[in-house]
């Protein structure tokens, strides 16, 4: 992550594009990584229609009193991907929020799993309702945790 700048765009940027142009330029570094990205040592790797994969590092920075990382940590990547995932299917001028989320914990996670991948998928995308699900995989492709996130799309308002 040493080559990504971080930051927050303006509304006007962000509304300018539809959603999937937005997140490819993040990844192409023409728009900045939010600075939650920084914090938690993730990053968007891939984004396609209704499909996105972050990545992230688990260390010994996340843990909670077991040992182990954090549930908050892994409930953040996955809500990254699976609320990405419908940021890929926003038309210029919309935008949109977390529902609800649920998280479903495999295996603990621990900085042995590797950088982990954590994929999301568009279930459906209806005018006001989308769902998505993700998975979250560690280095040898072992599922850790997976969900299922629902999120409210609305018509963004526009900067003043």
């Amino acid at each position: 992550m040493s080559d990504v700048h971080f930051g927050v765009v303006g509304r006007d940027i962000l509304l300018a594009d539809d959603g999937l142009s937005f997140l490819r330029g993040m990844i192409e570094r023409r728009h900045p990584a939010p600075p939650f990205a920084q914090t938690m040592d993730v990053t968007l790797t891939a984004a396609e229609d209704a499909f996105v994969v972050f990545e992230g590092t688990p260390s010994e920075r996340f843990f909670n009193p077991l040992g182990t990382v954090h549930g908050g940590w892994i409930a953040a990547i996955l809500d990254s991907a699976m609320a990405c995932a419908v940021h890929t299917t926003l038309r210029r001028g919309e935008g949109y929020t977390t529902l609800e989320l649920k998280i479903n914990y495999v295996r603990a996670v621990m900085p042995s799993s590797g950088v982990v991948r954590c994929e999301g998928r568009v279930i459906h995308r209806g005018g006001s309702i989308a769902t998505s699900e993700g998975k979250l995989l560690d280095a040898q492709g072992r599922l850790l945790a997976h969900g299922t996130e629902t999120c409210m799309i609305f018509a963004a308002k526009k900067p003043e």
